[in-house]
C-alpha cells in the first residue's frame, strides 16, 4: 500500500499528516478552520486517500499560516507516497457540477509544480476561511505534489458551490492521476524516464 506520514513542525504550526493513496476515503480532519477542515473532507471522500490531518496554528494571528501549511504537509505527505511514481496512470481531470455551478479540474502529476487558477470569489470569507487563501492552498499543495494544477470554475453564483465544486473536481482529478494503470507495469509514465519524485 502506498502510505506516508509527515510531521511538519515551525515556529507557526504543528502539523501531523497520514495519507494511504490506495484507500477508501476516510478521513479525520482538524485544522482548526471549519470551512477548510470540510473541503479536505471533500478532497479525501472523493479521490478515495484516506487522510488523518491534525493542524495547530497561530490562528490567533490570522489563518494564513496553518491553511497553507496544511496544503504543504498533505502535499508532501502525496508526494513521499506516491515515491518514484511508478506505474501511476499521471493524468487526471474532471468536470464537477455542484447545483449552479460548474468547474473544470485537470492534473499531470509531471514533477513541474504548476497552478493555473481561474476562479473568483465575491465575498471575502467562507464561514471563517478568508476567501483569498483558497488560491494559496491550492498553490502550496500543487507545488508540493510537485503537479500541474489548472483549475477552472466555469460559472456560478454561490461562493460555498464553486469552493466545493473545485474541491470535488480537484478531488476526481487526483484520484485518476495517482491509480496505478495495470498496463504501464512498473514504468515511470515519462519518456524521461524521472516524474521528479521522491
Amino acid at each position: 500500500m502506498r502510505t506516508a506520514t509527515i510531521s511538519r513542525k515551525t515556529a507557526e504550526t504543528a502539523i501531523d499528516v497520514t495519507v494511504n493513496l490506495d484507500g477508501s476515503g476516510v478521513y479525520a480532519i482538524s485544522t482548526g478552520i471549519g470551512f477548510l477542515d470540510h473541503m479536505i473532507e471533500q478532497l479525501s471522500r472523493h479521490s478515495l486517500i484516506d487522510i488523518s490531518l491534525k493542524a495547530d496554528g497561530d490562528l490567533h494571528i490570522d489563518q494564513h499560516h496553518t491553511t497553507e501549511d496544511s496544503a504543504l504537509a498533505l502535499g508532501q505527505a502525496i508526494a513521499k507516497a506516491l515515491g518514484d511514481r511508478r506505474g501511476i496512470t499521471r493524468f487526471g481531470s474532471a468536470y464537477s457540477p455542484m447545483d449552479e455551478t460548474l468547474s473544470r479540474v485537470a492534473i499531470d502529476i509531471s514533477g513541474r509544480p504548476f497552478l493555473v487558477w481561474k476562479a473568483e470569489f465575491t465575498q471575502n470569507k467562507l464561514g471563517e476561511l478568508d476567501t483569498e487563501l483558497i488560491e494559496h492552498w491550492f498553490q502550496s499543495f500543487a507545488g508540493e505534489v510537485s503537479m500541474t494544477l489548472h483549475i477552472e470554475n466555469l460559472y456560478g453564483r454561490n461562493n460555498h458551490h464553486i469552493c466545493e465544486s473545485i474541491f470535488k473536481g480537484c478531488a476526481r482529478a487526483l484520484r485518476q492521476a495517482v491509480e496505478i494503470d495495470p498496463r504501464k507495469g512498473d514504468m515511470i509514465p515519462s519518456t524521461k524516464g524521472t516524474l521528479g519524485g521522491a
